[in-house]
């Protein structure tokens, strides 16, 4: 089965993307639901974080108050580092069990909505990436118009993150978002059919007999930690 990780910048329409493909009835696994589910009320991965950041952090309902850790956290890495140490390994167990459910089922590929795909090194992992664009401007002034911010505020929050001219050097697809949402619905649409094309035939020989999709797995992973392929943009 192909592993494909989504990723993008923020205000370049990944979300939009993710949707167009699970009403495409595409399996796509979301880390961001993930990261809530692993902190659910009754969850190890909530009980971990009370048992170090304390009981206040909680809501009266039981669940995580997710403003009032944010405020903890925000400037006191340590205790940014010790939430990441409880969140991530969680979040990253749940996408993996969900690719095996899904293979299980038979799926020829599925996708991984990823926002930090490429800040977290996660990208060697998939079979392909593919990177949500639009111009810096573009974003820039979607950014400003979805949040009613200034220029230099929005500036600012984009300064903080990898650019996304920087991410499309990990893509092995790009799905250009500059345009009107029907032209995004088109992209998605050749990125489906490309999909479908690179699953190809082998994806039944992984199902059917599990070693030669370790070993492709295995070849998959070499490839990634040795080389990082540049691309055009479509």
């Amino acid at each position: 089965m192909l592993v494909v990780g989504l990723t993008g910048g923020i205000a370049t329409g990944k979300s939009s993307v993710s949707n167009l493909l699970k009403a495409k009835q595409i399996p796509l696994i979301d880390a961001d639901i993930l990261a809530r589910e692993v902190v659910a009320p009754g969850t190890a991965g909530l009980a971990k974080i009370v048992a170090y950041f304390g009981p206040e952090i909680l809501l009266p309902d039981g669940s995580l108050d997710r403003k009032k850790l944010g405020s903890i956290i925000f400037n006191d890495e340590a205790k940014r580092r010790k939430l990441n140490s409880i969140v991530h390994p969680a979040v990253r167990r749940a996408m993996l069990w969900g690719v095996v459910k899904n293979w299980i089922a038979g799926s020829k590929y599925c996708v991984l909505d990823v926002p930090l795909l490429i800040e977290s090194g996660l990208w060697k992992y998939y079979g392909k990436v593919v990177v949500v664009f639009c111009s810096p401007e573009v974003q820039l002034q979607r950014l400003m118009k979805r949040d009613s911010s200034s220029r230099e505020d929005a500036s600012a929050r984009l300064n903080s993150q990898l650019p996304i001219t920087d991410k499309v050097l990990y893509a092995d697809h790009v799905v250009d978002n500059s345009g009107a949402p029907e032209d995004l619905e088109i992209r998605v649409n050749e990125l489906v059919h490309l999909l479908d094309k690179e699953a190809g035939w082998t994806w039944w020989l992984s199902w059917l007999f599990p070693p030669y999709g370790l070993l492709s797995a295995a070849l998959t992973l070499g490839w990634r930690t040795v080389f990082r392929r540049k691309v055009k943009i479509d």
